[in-house]
């Protein structure tokens, strides 16, 4: 029997409870016993603390690694479980449970910041619970290197699984395109927006940028300062979150999706905007060219003026924005949760029957 911990679904999924319930569909053959703070219907529940999760900040999240090593391992063997899977990078450490674990990323080791938990979480608490794990899964090639370098962990122990796009709300729409480039997502140093500002600059003052994303208080306010700075206050909005239902309209009607990240573990958006017929730059970098494939433009990311050089090609050029338009349309076809879905079922049922 198979326990999948659920525990660090959130009350909005985005990421990661993204991840987490789109494979629930294809877990249902393996009969799992769901680890989850509220009932999901059609599934076993063992109901546990529902504040174990980032709707509680850091203190959700110490709670539940606490949960992990001590009351989970009870929990495994009451239900006299013989695999346990999550969705995140984290399984009791002293403990007889088989684990199975999913990696998404190592982006605070690649970026380190000494201040923040997620680098020391990364660096000494994730390594241990791979290496006890019985298999790994991860998003891209680029992230299976990531485990082997930075965890030492040999390869034929990692299966890497891509993930998909929402197909029933990303779609072409066949909108006019609007006088603006986008970027979506989190507002992190590793994003590279601070450079992607100052690529912009360059381009004529006709275009607008549109920022999409939460407000972030520990950077947000930086990108606000360098956006005054470069008297661009009129020219760049920060437009924070967008509703699912809204945002496709904003992705459809852009010039194009702008993606300059310094790291990804795979670059959900990209397919989005792929899927909205929307041309897409995007860097030459980590999980980013396994993810755009032949159907984007790519940048050196710490250069700014080849960042701006891309931006103006797409801006004057309609011929390349139609040609973009259709290779991402057709290369995001090859995505489907339902791949992603069944290849991750098979894996644990894999290790379910040893």
């Amino acid at each position: 029997m198979i326990l999948v911990n659920y525990s660090c679904l959130i009350t909005k999924p985005t990421g990661i409870s993204i991840y987490a319930l789109k494979l629930l569909p294809y877990l249902k053959q393996l009969d799992p016993i769901l680890l989850v703070g509220k009932s999901i219907p059609d599934f076993q529940c063992q109901l546990v603390a529902n504040t174990m999760n980032a709707d509680f900040g850091a203190r959700g999240h110490w709670q539940r690694l606490h949960w992990t090593q001590w009351k989970l391992p009870k929990i495994y063997q009451s239900l006299t479980a013989s695999l346990l899977f999550s969705p995140v990078p984290e399984a009791p450490l002293f403990a007889k449970c088989r684990s199975v674990v999913m990696v998404h990323d190592f982006i605070p080791l690649r970026f380190p910041n000494w201040g923040s938990p997620l680098t020391y979480y990364h660096r000494f608490y994730v390594p241990l619970v791979l290496q006890n794990a019985i298999h790994i899964l991860c998003n891209s090639r680029a992230t299976a290197a990531d485990i082997v370098n930075f965890c030492q962990i040999p390869s034929h122990k990692i299966t890497s699984i891509p993930l998909a796009f929402d197909r029933e709300q990303f779609q072409f729409l066949d909108l006019p395109a609007a006088n603006y480039f986008l970027y979506l997502g989190r507002q992190d140093p590793h994003k590279n927006l601070a450079r992607l500002i100052q690529a912009f600059q360059q381009l004529e003052k006709n275009y607008e940028l549109w920022i999409v994303g939460g407000y972030d208080r520990r950077y947000t306010p930086k990108l606000e300062a360098i956006v005054k700075e470069l008297e661009l206050t009129d020219r760049v909005k920060f437009l924070g979150y967008i509703p699912h239902d809204k945002l496709v309209t904003v992705i459809n009607q852009a010039i194009g999706l702008v993606f300059p990240s310094l790291w990804e573990g795979f670059g959900l958006p990209v397919l989005e905007a792929m899927a909205c017929g929307t041309p897409v730059i995007t860097s030459k970098v980590s999980a980013l060219p396994e993810t755009a494939g032949d159907a984007a433009l790519f940048v050196d990311p710490y250069n700014i003026d080849d960042i701006a050089d891309k931006m103006k090609q797409l801006a004057r050029s309609d011929a390349l924005r139609n040609h973009l338009r259709s290779l991402g349309l057709k290369h995001c076809q090859s995505f489907s949760w339902q791949k992603t879905g069944q290849q991750t079922a098979q894996v644990l049922a894999n290790y379910l029957d040893r």
